[in-house]
């Protein structure tokens, strides 16, 4: 096995995702600890980022801003620790849900309609253009938080309030009906791709972290050929917002087969809930060998 050196497991952390990324970052350190691996939890909320210069490499664990957005990535680069993950932009790009959206339509890359929602927007105007149901979520959140399904005429702005908690930039993006999916990505490949059944309204933080009635379906139903299109098509995705390493590419199907990605994660759950570790675990990786892969392409620049 390869001689990682010391790792710490960056976890917890200050963003809204705090309690996902923990579970996320002790499933980690255990697999990395069961390979041998001389690693150690680091939590970016209680301990100073310069003490990881004592560290030979890390693994990134935590979710939302303050750790998947960047600033980690800008911090480590500049002290010369190789990471896993995605770089300073991808990671930036990635966490920003309008700002990806819009370098995907430049790339020809479909993504549901959507538009800016503010305080003093013509909130009856857009729920008209984009139609109803329609999505309202945080540019700047994963893990669901913050978002809300509009289903009746003049929800917008109460769904726009509750966004607005968790960031000034507001999306509200049209519904797509065709059935949830994901997409991870390990290196130069994608998993096979997950078909999600939530059994509430839709994929929620419950749905996510808490229920056990949320159906994951693997294989997913599409057929041979669309699924290799979706997946070729995942990675072109992820590549334009110049993600590495790994990842994951969430996206819709509409009634006629037509597919829209959502976001892209570029630093995913790995809890027992995770899609990822599903994904691999399909292709026949375990998670501690998934976890081995992911350091082992650990980089700076």
């Amino acid at each position: 096995m390869k001689d990682f050196g010391k790792v710490a497991v960056l976890l917890g952390g200050k963003s809204a995702e705090r309690e996902v990324s923990l579970k996320s970052g002790n499933a980690v350190l255990a697999a990395l600890k069961r390979g041998g691996v001389d690693a150690y939890a680091f939590d970016t909320a209680q301990l100073p980022l310069h003490d990881l210069e004592s560290y030979d490499r890390v693994f990134i664990s935590l979710h939302g801003r303050y750790g998947e957005d960047g600033t980690v990535q800008g911090a480590l680069e500049l002290m010369g620790i190789p990471y896993t993950g995605s770089g300073v932009l991808a990671s930036s790009l990635g966490m920003d849900k309008w700002r990806s959206k819009l370098m995907w339509q430049a790339t020809g890359i479909a993504t549901p309609a959507f538009e800016i929602v503010h305080a003093d927007s013509d909130f009856a105007a857009i729920e008209q253009r984009l139609g109803l149901p329609l999505f309202v979520k945080p540019a700047n959140e994963g893990s669901s938080v913050g978002i809300s399904k509009v289903k009746h005429t003049g929800g917008l702005k109460a769904a726009y309030m509750e966004a607005a908690k968790y960031d000034p930039l507001v999306i509200a993006e049209q519904f797509i009906g065709g059935g949830e999916y994901t997409v991870g990505i390990l290196g130069d490949s994608a998993l096979p791709i997950i078909r999600i059944i939530p059994a509430n309204e839709f994929y929620d933080y419950d749905a996510k972290y808490l229920r056990d009635d949320t159906q994951y379906l693997c294989p997913c139903g599409l057929a041979a050929e669309h699924e290799r299109r979706i997946q070729q098509q995942a990675l072109q995705a992820f590549r334009v917002l110049d993600g590495r390493g790994w990842g994951r590419v969430d996206f819709l199907m509409d009634e006629h087969g037509r597919h829209f990605f959502l976001e892209a994660n570029t630093s995913p759950g790995m809890t027992d809930h995770s899609l990822v570790p599903m994904g691999a675990r399909a292709a026949g990786i375990s998670f501690d060998q998934l976890v081995l892969n992911i350091l082992e392409l650990a980089h700076v620049g």
